[in-house]
């Protein structure tokens, strides 16, 4: 009690503090770069990053843009070319002058090399920055081009994509808070019984979330999706927290007249409920941070802060602006749209048999459906922006017109022989999707010296290490036939120069995939087994954590099952953090009734009895807990037109009333059903069988 009270007493230093920590916050948040680039969060080790480094290391080469031209005549483009090598952090440009003197006839090239650059009505350039995919000043470059070249350019590869990626995040995330602040405000006014409290709540969470996002400036940075998603992570999931303070200072005033002490009462008791419940959510972010694929670490740090903070303005910013708000709260007050949920919790209870019947059938093809989503997610997320998007017209200019949907890099031994680099790119151009091998080799004939080159393409494409090569393929990144051609193509690469690199986007993105599968089953064990022991350490018992945690399982199998039967694909991320989160999150409103439950049985009634009590008594908590989690997430879903922060936020929405309608139907089945294991292995309840024993015997 001696920190409630000092809460209490310091209420307007508190205050004054908090609303000092918003300068450097606000200066943070501004301040806190945001990465873009997906490929940015793969291990340091794979051979696919450290040929990134090596072909800035020796080429000085990072990003990679491939650039269309349509209808433009030879000498305009020349003047393009020239003007784009002059942007800033452009490295060099590759066209058919870099070859060939303009004077000689596109029409007299060999057609292999007229082809890599011509179409009918189109040319294209490759585009080589200094400098990395997602950097600012790659995207800055980006924005110049296309701003130099007009509408007859498109610039397509990550960079581009990254770069409007940006532009539509940043016009977005300001809506979403909006949305997420405007429903869960309605939500509030609605369940609670009180017309101003929910603005009180919102400011006080607000003011945890501005701290969350200024402190992630310490991080260096964080991905865009972490950013898009926080605030409204953080809304949703510490929400409970505020509510819970209320009820508790509510009740503690009906027993004393004295605000300060009613007040330091609801703060102890908060503070004890509320640390056993947050750290269940804890557990789950947390869980996130052992994926090797290192955005959900981002993701998992950055939202277990969150929580953290959210439970420490519940308990210390919360009660002073309720204290300092004391009169006008006490003249709103009104009674709760809610009504009594006793005569609902009978009837749940009494027909328990046919809920447990319908959850063991729904389990099974929940299950089936949740398997097979986990095969059906998509990587490539350029592939579901707006189809108005710069990046998204390019991409498909570049496959309608050159038939390229991707573009491979190869690092090779610059001592090999020139025959045996041949050779290799001969069986390269036999691999199927392979449209051309692009090389110093395909430049010049056998038997031809490299002298006779122009030292501007050598420089581009030779260093003392390596020799460059480009790979046009038709098949788009992430798709099974180019993982396919990627293992072809690795392979006579090995079978030439082991040392050999074979990099770009689809090299990466391959390499992604084959991590988060990975990672989607060690942090889904990593989360169940976490939250296992939390819930068996908070209801000493051993048999309670797997009923919860079986019943929430299910609501995340239905929950994620769902997009397999509605033919729907998901981003690969999606599946992975939002079994963890809807686990931590929602496995609080079992362990809340579950705690009821336990109690009741402890003082003695029987097991129906303390089961409809627990329900009754908890349904109002958890329906507003699970109403908040889904008003603060549904509109971001249904506005957003950037499908991974959709998914993300329309699962989280459906993830939470799933797991409240299990809980409220299924878990007091579960327990009628299990009552006597329950009763035999947790902690304080042997005494019940003894209770219900000498009831017989009477």
């Amino acid at each position: 009690m001696r920190f409630s009270k000092a809460v209490v007493r310091y209420r307007i230093v508190i205050l004054v503090l908090t609303l000092a920590l918003m300068v450097p916050s606000v200066l943070g948040y501004i301040n806190t770069r945001v990465n873009y680039d997906m490929l940015n969060y793969l291990p340091k080790e794979f051979e696919t990053i450290k040929g990134q480094d090596e072909l800035m290391r020796n080429f000085g080469k990072g990003a990679f843009s491939l650039v269309i031209l349509e209808d433009m005549p030879v000498h305009d483009v020349a003047v393009l070319k020239q003007k784009i090598e002059k942007v800033d952090h452009v490295e060099s440009v590759i066209w058919y002058d870099t070859i060939a003197d303009l004077s000689i006839p596109l029409e007299i090239l060999p057609k292999s090399i007229y082809e890599i650059f011509n179409t009918e009505n189109s040319t294209m350039m490759a585009v080589f920055f200094d400098s990395s995919t997602s950097a600012d000043i790659t995207m800055d470059a980006i924005k110049e081009i296309r701003s130099i070249a007009g509408k007859q350019c498109f610039v397509s590869g990550l960079s581009a994509m990254v770069t409007d990626l940006k532009d539509l995040c940043e016009r977005e995330e300001p809506i979403y808070v909006a949305i997420a602040v405007v429903l869960a405000l309605i939500a509030m006014i609605i369940l609670l019984d009180n017309w101003i409290i929910p603005i009180v709540f919102l400011v006080s969470i607000g003011m945890m979330i501005v701290l969350n996002l200024g402190s992630n400036f310490l991080l260096g940075e964080i991905s865009y999706i972490t950013k898009a998603l926080s605030a409204v992570l953080q809304l949703a999931v510490t929400m409970d927290y505020s509510i819970f303070l209320w009820h508790s200072y509510n009740e503690a005033c009906s027993k004393t007249e004295d605000r300060h002490e009613a007040m330091a009462e609801a703060i102890h008791n908060t503070l004890t409920s509320v640390v056993g419940s947050s750290i269940t959510t804890i557990a789950g972010f947390i869980a996130l941070c052992f994926m090797t694929f290192t955005m959900g670490r981002d993701i998992g740090i950055v939202m277990a802060k969150g929580v953290v903070l959210g439970v420490i303005g519940c308990v210390t910013v919360l009660p002073a602006m309720i204290l300092v708000l004391d009169k006008p709260l006490q003249k709103c007050m009104h009674k709760s749209l809610l009504p009594k949920m006793d005569a609902f919790s009978g009837f749940t209870v009494k027909k328990f048999p046919v809920f447990l019947i319908i959850f063991f059938i729904v389990l099974v093809p929940a299950f089936i459906g949740y398997s097979k989503t986990n095969d059906e997610v998509y990587y490539d997320m350029g592939d579901k922006l707006p189809q108005d998007l710069d990046y998204v017209i390019a991409n498909s200019k570049l496959k309608e017109e050159f038939n390229v949907a991707s573009t491979h890099m190869i690092l090779i031994d610059s001592s090999l022989p020139s025959k045996d680099i041949r050779n290799m790119m001969k069986e390269m151009e036999q691999v199927s999707g392979v449209k051309k091998v692009l090389g110093l080799e395909s430049l010049i004939g056998a038997g031809v010296p490299e002298d006779i080159l122009p030292a501007s393409i050598k420089k581009i494409l030779v260093s003392d290490r390596w020799k460059l090569m480009l790979i046009n393929s038709e098949y788009r990144i992430a798709s099974d036939d180019a993982n396919e051609q990627i293992n072809s193509l690795n392979a006579i690469l090995k079978k030439h120069d082991p040392e050999g690199m074979l990099i770009g986007e689809a090299p990466c993105m391959k390499d992604m995939i084959e991590t988060t599968d990975k990672d989607f089953k060690v942090v889904n064990m990593i989360s169940i087994i976490a939250i296992f022991i939390i819930i068996a350490l908070v209801v000493k018992s051993i048999s309670l954590p797997i009923i919860l945690i079986t019943v929430i399982e299910a609501a995340i199998f239905i929950n994620l099952g769902i997009p397999h039967y509605m033919g729907e694909s998901l981003p690969f991320i999606a599946p992975i953090c939002i079994s963890t989160i809807q686990l931590g999150a929602t496995v609080d409103y079992a362990i809340l009734m579950t705690t009821r439950y336990k109690k009741e049985r402890i003082e003695g009634a029987d097991k129906v009895t303390a089961i409809k009590t627990a329900l009754s008594t908890s349904l109002a908590s958890i329906i507003v807990s699970g109403m908040g989690l889904f008003s603060a997430t549904f509109g971001v879903a249904v506005y957003s037109d950037i499908d991974i922060i959709s998914s993300m936020c329309m699962l989280l929405a459906r993830g939470a009333v799933i797991s409240v309608v299990l809980v409220v139907l299924a878990l007091p089945a579960m327990l009628m059903l299990f009552d006597g294991i329950i009763i035999k292995t947790t902690a304080g309840m042997k005494s019940c069988s003894t209770k219900k024993n000498m009831e017989v015997n009477i």
